[in-house]
């Protein structure tokens, strides 16, 4: 291939997605680059700086008077790494997640402007085009030491559903449960899908390889009459990691990152709801520092269970381990 054909594919492309003043594009004050830097700091709650200028191949001293910017407007927060003083953490405010939110609300109605020019019987074609291009061209990207691991981000048009289909699946091979728990599932899926609070909830897919093995959401748990007042509760749902993926620290990983969210978004306790036969997860919540506060047995999914609800204070910081599923 020829180098025009290729600098002019990234001139079209550029000018597609209003690269070239992106704050009009999207009606915000921000960048192309600062849009990025605060979506990266949104999907990965402990960044240091130094690991943000690798991921995003920016000058040092550029990063350095960006983040100095956004701490000046209240966007973010920066204190000594907790592994390293020498490095620098950092994260956003509420203030930041909220314009990260909006940015990331923008963005989604911008590509489904997009998408919408695109006849649907198209639509394959174009997704395979794409990933053809990222899989060519990013091949020495993603085998980067700082690419190795997998990597948590916002669900993909059709994740809902697969977070539906594997917790359906995964429960019915290890524990005999029936198609009543993939229902469940399915109406905490659609319950969020419908209607959230994306400052207050989310849903992250753990993604390992190029492929998505693992999920958790945080949601809101307070009374519907008190949704106009500041968040009290928040709830924990739907953790998965595949069987296959285990041993990557990804349990540890996505029931932190929810505890983190939680406590930045303001929330005062985090809960929780699982079965008594999910050891494994049981001992990841005690180790994250949740408590167990009742137990009432049941029978449910074909099986009999004894369901616990489990709460974490979140005045100080916890550190989670292991791998575990729940409800």
């Amino acid at each position: 291939m020829a180098v025009q054909e290729i600098r002019a594919f990234n001139r079209f492309y550029t000018n597609l997605i209003g690269a070239l003043d992106y704050s009009k594009h999207l009606y915000t004050p921000y960048t192309l680059t600062e849009s990025r830097v605060l979506y990266e700091l949104a999907h990965a709650p402990r960044t240091d700086a130094a690991d943000l200028r690798v991921e995003l191949s920016l000058d040092a001293g550029y990063l350095s008077r960006l983040l100095t910017k956004f701490e000046k407007d209240g966007l973010v927060g920066r204190a000594p790494s907790e592994g390293d003083s020498r490095r620098q953490r950092v994260t956003l405010t509420p203030q930041g997640r909220e314009a990260a939110a909006l940015l990331d609300e923008r963005s989604r109605e911008a590509v489904g402007s997009l998408l919408a020019r695109v006849e649907p019987a198209q639509r394959p074609r174009l997704a395979d085009a794409m990933r053809t291009v990222q899989d060519i061209l990013g091949a020495d990207h993603r085998a980067s030491p700082h690419r190795d691991g997998p990597v948590l981000r916002d669900p993909m048009p059709g994740e809902l559903g697969w977070i539906v289909q594997r917790h359906g699946a995964a429960y019915a091979a290890e524990y005999g449960w029936n198609t009543e728990f993939e229902g469940l599932v399915a109406r905490i899926v659609a319950d969020f899908a419908e209607d959230h609070d994306s400052r207050l909830e989310r849903i992250w897919i753990a993604e390992l390889a190029g492929v998505p093995v693992g999920s958790v959401m945080c949601v809101r748990d307070d009374a519907p009459e008190v949704r106009d007042q500041a968040p009290v509760t928040a709830r924990l749902r739907l953790l998965l990691v595949e069987p296959g993926a285990r041993g990557h620290g990804l349990g540890k990983r996505l029931v932190g990152t929810v505890v983190d969210f939680a406590r930045e978004a303001g929330y005062q306790e985090l809960t929780l709801w699982t079965n008594d036969v999910l050891a494994t997860a049981r001992g990841l919540y005690q180790r994250a520092g949740f408590t167990l506060v009742s137990e009432t047995p049941h029978h449910s999914y074909g099986a009999d269970l004894v369901g616990q609800d489990w709460r974490l204070p979140l005045g100080t910081e916890v550190t989670p381990s292991q791998e575990g599923i729940t409800p």
